[in-house]
C-alpha cells in the first residue's frame, strides 16, 4: 500500500489518500472516471449540509465540459484560519483567500491508476463574505470557487489577460449550463457566454 503524494490536504491533518483507508469511496461520475474526495476540515461548513453535493455537481459538469475523462482530486472545505496558513506557506501571502489549487506534478500515473489532479481548498468565511457582497447565493458562489479551482488543476490560469478571458469564458459557460449567473458581469466572458 503506497501513499499517493504529500499535499496541503495531507498537511492539514487529513489521512494520506490510499485505496485501503478511504472512509467511503469517492464519487464516480457517469461517462467519466473522475474521482472526487471531499473533506470537511472545519465545522463551520455544517451550516450548509448540501455543500458536498453542490461541489460534486459542478465538478461533474466541469469534467464533461473540459473532456476530463479520468483523474482524482480532493476538495478540502476549510476555514479562513487554515487557508490563511496555506496561503502564507505556499504563496507568501499572510491573508485568507477564497480558493487555493494545488495541482500535482505527476503527469504519468502508474498502470491502472487514475491521474492525480491535485487538491482544491475552499475557505468558508471568505466564500460567505464574497457571496453576500456579490448578492449571490452561497451555493452558487461555492460552485464557482470549486470550478475555478478545478480549472487551475487542469492548467488554466488568469495571469495574462488572454488567459483570464479564456478561463472566465469557460467558467461562465459551465456555470450557465447549471443556471448559475456569470460571476464576471461586464467582462469579455459575459459577452461570450
Amino acid at each position: 500500500m503506497s501513499v499517493d503524494y504529500s499535499t496541503p490536504a495531507v498537511e492539514m491533518g487529513m489521512r494520506p489518500r490510499t485505496r485501503k483507508n478511504r472512509a467511503r469511496p469517492p464519487l464516480r461520475l457517469s461517462k467519466s472516471q473522475l474521482s472526487v474526495e471531499i473533506l470537511v476540515q472545519s465545522p463551520v461548513w455544517n451550516t450548509h449540509r448540501n455543500a458536498k453535493s453542490a461541489v460534486r455537481r459542478i465538478l461533474a459538469e466541469a469534467a464533461a465540459a473540459t473532456a476530463t475523462t479520468a483523474g482524482e482530486l480532493a476538495v478540502v472545505l476549510t476555514s479562513d484560519l487554515a487557508i490563511r496558513e496555506l496561503n502564507r506557506r505556499w504563496r507568501g501571502k499572510n491573508v485568507p483567500t477564497n480558493v487555493l489549487s494545488f495541482p500535482t506534478q505527476d503527469t504519468a500515473p502508474a498502470t491502472n491508476s487514475p491521474r492525480l489532479l491535485g487538491d482544491v481548498v475552499i475557505a468558508y468565511e471568505t466564500c460567505d463574505r464574497e457571496a453576500r457582497a456579490q448578492h449571490v447565493s452561497f451555493m452558487d458562489h461555492l460552485g464557482h470557487l470549486a470550478l475555478h479551482g478545478f480549472l487551475h488543476l487542469l492548467g488554466y490560469d488568469h495571469v495574462a489577460a488572454h488567459e483570464a478571458q479564456r478561463m472566465e469564458a469557460l467558467e461562465a459557460a459551465i456555470l450557465a449550463r447549471l443556471h448559475i449567473a456569470n460571476p464576471y458581469p461586464g467582462s469579455q466572458a459575459a459577452a461570450e457566454a
